[in-house]
């Protein structure tokens, strides 16, 4: 079937925005390597296996529920969240922590690019 006029163009429209969601989806491999190294500036508050440290320990943080690490005062926000730490969470948090979770005292601006949020989390992943 030949289309013509403003459905040859509309076609071409969807086709593109077809095309694009489809590229949007396909996924990036994290680069764990990027994400230790990027984990190196995490560390100077959040030192693996010592609960007394500035920040609580990340190991284990994804799939754990937030504001949970025995012995760590947790800020009265993350004391009153409700959730568990998942991928989508810790992205969100990384990119505006005080977005994400309003009245924090995590001193972080945020990691503005997502591959880097991507690479540190897949690291996280990895901590035990």
């Amino acid at each position: 079937m030949i289309l013509s006029g403003k459905f040859k163009r509309r076609g071409c429209v969807l086709v593109g925005v077809i095309h694009w969601a489809a590229l949007q989806a396909v996924a990036v491999t994290p680069n764990l390597e990027n994400g230790r190294r990027l984990f190196a500036t995490c560390a100077a508050c959040h030192a693996p296996n010592q609960v007394t440290s500035t920040g609580p320990d990340l190991s284990g943080v994804v799939g754990r529920k937030s504001g949970s690490v025995p012995g760590f005062r947790y800020s009265r926000a993350l004391k009153n969240t409700k959730f568990i730490w998942d991928e989508v969470r810790l992205d969100a948090y990384l990119a505006e922590p005080q977005v994400a979770v309003p009245g924090n005292t995590m001193p972080f601006p945020g990691l503005p690019e997502a591959t880097e949020r991507q690479d540190l989390i897949a690291y996280l992943k990895t901590v035990k």
